[in-house]
């Protein structure tokens, strides 16, 4: 069978991995809900955590991903990592799993680059009304964008990754500098780091800032993309640990430093709220630069062109994991998804239908918000429970059988590691149980979090494709590299 390219290297594959999670400009577009939910105190705070904790998960994914390289992910480690009775039906569920998280990952960032245009044209125009069709159609177009460069420009992926991460980290750097100048007023250190606000509806604080803190769970997922380019990569092995926690770590200092710059200049809390164009970042812009429409447009068009971009990195790892289970015979119609095209040498037919499935669910939007929120708020859900399952082999084969693990060249030490993996562990139980919670209360069926249907469905139909299909067919995941 056919192989994509080996066009990646390291550097290219630490871009795209750093690029599409896009952390500072996906914290800016996203902080609104932080600060209903515990204010100041639960964004900072939890942003912290949430770098532990999922540094902790990229470690522990880094040593499997070094062991078996593999587009698969998630979904090939666990495979190898489970005893030969179990292999198949363990691995079958990682992968549906996984792909659902990089379906609803790979929505999220044309949805708020759409919604964000829209609340820019009612700061200009404020007669102006945001319709849900228009941010689908706005949808539509990057997602279309996205397919076009995934599927002509294969051979060029690797510069353009590193292009889109030079952009993210200059456009941070304008951010920061025009973040630390040009506010009107100063709010205090402790505003920043101590002041706390639940306007959640939930009457426990503890419950409130936990919610608050899941901004920072999502701004902070998708490193395993580096996994999913493993075949595309020379040194698989190596190169791909390094971005995973690479991304991390760039991610983690940039993300946290906005964080703090905007914190500092935003003004007051309610008026941030009560923005009229629906996004508190475009207000909190709008009071730094002293209301100048244009300065505010700018910077907040700097947010919409980096979601746009990552739109590029996420439709990529989102096929290449289907065309991986898809190569297994882990989905239906496995024999066309896994084809490879012979003049691109991308699965030109699981870009495909991740592009059209996706352009569906936009659809969806038009129809009912809570609806494609809840295929959203499946990003965290679905991508901490594919690292779950990973990080819980490695535990097991730690203490149990510590003989059966072929190390590959990236490891850390075994006391290290194992403290990664309960860590990692810990971290992913607490934020799956917050994460099914609703965020507001009283809950209605608009803020209803409809993430746990959602996800059953999901399970449901794998499990009925399980018994019709797969437990016939499917072996589990293949060596490949």
């Amino acid at each position: 069978m056919q192989a994509p390219r080996k066009n990646f290297n390291t550097l290219s594959t630490l871009s795209l991995a750093t690029s599409l999670m896009a952390t500072w400009e996906a914290l800016c577009s996203t902080m609104g809900a932080g600060l209903v939910s515990g204010g100041p105190v639960s964004l900072v705070y939890g942003f912290l955590v949430a770098v532990i904790g999922n540094l902790a998960t990229a470690i522990s994914l880094s040593e499997p991903a070094s062991m078996f390289p593999g587009a698969g992910g998630q979904y090939q480690f666990v495979g190898e990592l489970t005893g030969s009775k179990h292999k198949a039906f363990l691995s079958f569920y990682a992968g549906w799993i996984t792909l659902l998280g990089w379906v609803s990952l790979t929505a999220s960032a044309p949805y708020a680059a759409g919604n964000l245009i829209q609340g820019l044209i009612s700061l200009n125009n404020p007669d102006y009304q945001p319709e849900r069709y228009r941010t689908t159609l706005i949808f539509i177009a990057i997602l279309t964008l996205s397919f076009c460069l995934n599927q002509w420009g294969s051979r060029v992926l690797p510069i353009l990754e590193n292009l889109i991460m030079f952009f993210h980290i200059l456009f941070w750097f304008i951010m920061i500098i025009v973040i630390a100048v040009i506010p009107p007023d100063r709010n205090s250190a402790a505003f920043v780091f101590t002041k706390f606000e639940n306007n959640s509806g939930w009457e426990n604080n503890g419950v409130a800032w936990c919610l608050g803190m899941l901004t920072s769970a999502y701004i902070l997922v998708g490193y395993d993309s580096a996994t999913h380019i493993s075949e595309e990569i020379q040194n698989p092995r190596v190169g791909v640990p390094r971005a995973m926690i690479g991304s991390i770590l760039i991610n983690g200092v940039m993300g946290f430093g906005i964080l703090i710059g905007v914190l500092f200049g935003m003004g007051d809390i309610a008026s941030a709220l009560g923005s009229y164009t629906g996004f508190p970042i475009i207000q909190i812009f709008y009071h730094m630069t002293r209301g100048n429409v244009a300065a505010t447009s700018a910077m907040t068009s700097t947010i919409i062109v980096s979601a746009s971009l990552a739109t590029v990195g996420l439709s990529l790892a989102s096929s290449r994991t289907l065309w991986a289970i898809a190569r297994d015979k882990g989905t239906p119609a496995s024999g066309w998804l896994s084809q490879i095209n012979t003049k691109s040498r991308v699965p030109s037919n699981a870009l495909i239908l991740v592009t059209v499935l996706l352009a569906l669910l936009g659809l969806l939007n038009i129809a009912s918000v809570a609806a494609f929120g809840a295929i959203l708020s499946l990003t965290v859900v679905a991508l901490n429970l594919s690292y779950l399952f990973p990080v819980l082999a490695m535990l097991y084969r730690r203490i149990k059988a510590p003989e059966m693990l072929n190390w590959g060249p990236w490891r850390v030490s075994n006391t290290a590691g194992m403290i990664a993996n309960i860590i990692s562990i810990c971290w992913i139980v607490f934020v799956t149980v917050f994460l099914l919670l609703p965020a507001t209360k009283p809950v209605t069926a608009l803020n209803m979090n409809y993430a746990s249907a959602v996800f059953g469905a999901v399970i449901i139909f794998a499990t009925v494709d399980w018994f019709l299909r797969g437990r016939k067919h499917y072996l589990g995941p293949l060596k490949h590299e």
